[in-house]
């Protein structure tokens, strides 16, 4: 495989042919997230909750087999089999370096890591790197496994030390590997929110702190390049990758610039073409979306303009519709993802989509809905329908839970009598922490103890439910993909 670099606002081999990078982000296998992977809360609070209940040893068993089973050749095999040339693979610190032992890094995660660098080097797929969970949290979301809703990476200089100095460990053992398409420095990060998300730091309010941001990554950038002069870079906007207009030029080679792409067509619901549900969907919702109006999303994305204005290649690292059961019978949000895709392949953008394998929602692979996992965690995922834990599913029909949230927020904004509280940001910031955070923790001793007491033999039938020979594959959006491969 040729090691990929930057000419121009192409990505090219080193005989400078231009390559069009598509596939898809394989979240859950090193950064487990709660609708991916079918439990509730952070990750880290899991695994500590889990190994409280069953015991340290049985604990680390039962989630080194849902990573060995969720992710492996069989897999690759298959993102090969409908063209997918690329996998971003998010990664969560933890997994290399403890909090309690900074600048220690653990050769597990590497081997692992290293096992699945192989196997793609041989079905001949680039990888992206992507940091998702950064030290000290580079955004307040679920996502980067942050269960305090606190962002402290941005003004603790020891986090970024330690995130600079993981990276440089990186580049140390990939350099030269061209099977790593290069490295993703950090998933969606949102620099001006230490404290939280509030009404008054959501969208339209929100105020980007570019200096500390571009001193940073300009820094994490350099520090990278001493070692490994080669590998692409790959930067995101901020306020989880949808702003760029503050960021400077791009300043070395071998510069990529990512953003993420989520629409109200791809969520629903709502007829597409048509108007999507004000009540429900989560992005730019009320307004009728057709491919005009994709069109008019993505061109007028401030990635894009970035990326057309400096003629440096665009990356929509994530994107994606949601399905909730099997993608051809969301026939609207299919269409939708179609139309998206091709809009990217007009206008040049490399893609891969969000996301590979999940429980249900929105994978290219699916737990079968009877597998023996799907079936153990059953009562936790009626919590998850009944108490909206999980943000990313809150679309959903018969959300009680919310409701709840929607009138403390209305009696809060009665009380306070501040007209700048924009009520759905209120609620939307109110349910993250009650619902999503602390309910979500609530919930986590209760899957714990859906394993306590078996055998090591049963646990890895169990976790052997994440096996692609044991899913469920999204056809219908597989067929979408292998227009455009």
């Amino acid at each position: 495989m040729d090691m990929l670099k930057v000419i121009g606002n192409k990505i090219t081999h080193q005989d400078g042919s231009a390559v069009q990078l598509r596939g898809t982000c394989v979240g859950g296998w090193m950064n487990m997230e709660d609708f991916i992977n079918g439990f509730t809360g952070s990750e880290h609070g899991l695994r500590d909750t889990v190994a409280e209940v069953i015991g340290k040893s049985k604990a680390h068993f039962l989630f080194e087999r849902m990573q060995h089973y969720f992710f492996g050749e069989d897999d690759i095999e298959f993102i090969k089999s409908w063209g997918g040339n690329t996998i971003r693979l998010p990664l969560n610190y933890r997994h290399f370096e403890d909090d309690e032992a900074p600048f220690v890094y653990k050769e597990e995660g590497f081997r692992k890591l290293d096992e699945i660098v192989a196997l793609c080097e041989k079905h001949r797929i680039y990888i992206i790197l992507d940091m998702h969970a950064a030290q000290g949290f580079q955004n307040t979301h679920w996502h980067s496994d942050n269960d305090i809703r606190h962002s402290f990476f941005w003004h603790d200089k020891t986090y970024q030390d330690r995130f600079i100095a993981l990276w440089e460990e990186f580049a140390r053992r990939y350099r030269g590997k061209a099977v790593i398409a290069g490295y993703n420095l950090m998933n969606e990060p949102c620099v001006n929110t230490p404290h939280g998300d509030y009404p008054h730091t959501f969208f339209g309010k929100y105020k980007p702190d570019w200096e500390r941001m571009n001193r940073i990554y300009r820094r994490s950038v350099d520090a990278i390049r001493n070692i490994d002069p080669e590998h692409i870079i790959f930067l995101e906007g901020d306020m989880y990758s949808k702003v760029f207009d503050g960021l400077e030029a791009p300043f070395a080679e071998n510069l990529v610039y990512s953003s993420h792409n989520y629409t109200a067509a791809g969520f629903g619901p709502g007829e597409y073409p048509g108007i999507s549900d004000a009540k429900t969907a989560r992005i730019d919702s009320g307004l009728y979306w057709d491919r005009d109006k994709q069109v008019q999303v993505f061109t007028d994305h401030q990635g894009t303009k970035y990326t057309k204005k400096h003629q440096v290649p665009l990356w929509v690292g994530e994107f994606g519709s949601v399905y909730n059961g099997p993608a051809e019978e969301v026939p609207y949000r299919l269409r939708a993802m179609d139309d998206q895709i091709s809009i990217f392949e007009e206008y040049g953008a490399h893609w891969t989509t969000w996301t590979y394998k999940d429980v249900g929602v929105m994978g290219l692979a699916t737990l079968h809905p009877e597998s023996e996992y799907i079936e153990r965690i059953a009562s936790i995922v009626k919590m998850k329908h009944q108490l909206n834990t999980d943000d990313w599913m809150i679309w959903l029909p018969g959300m009680e839970a919310r409701g709840h949230v929607d009138r403390l927020a209305t009696h809060l904004e009665d009380v306070i009598g501040d007209e700048d509280i924009n009520h759905a940001f209120n609620v939307a910031a109110l349910s993250q922490q009650v619902l999503t955070v602390y309910t979500g923790a609530l919930i986590q001793p209760a899957y714990a103890k859906l394993f306590k007491g078996l055998s090591e033999e049963k646990v890895d039938d169990i976790m052997s439910s994440f096996a692609l020979k044991n899913c469920n594959i999204n056809q219908g959006l597989v067929d979408v993909l292998k227009k455009y491969t």
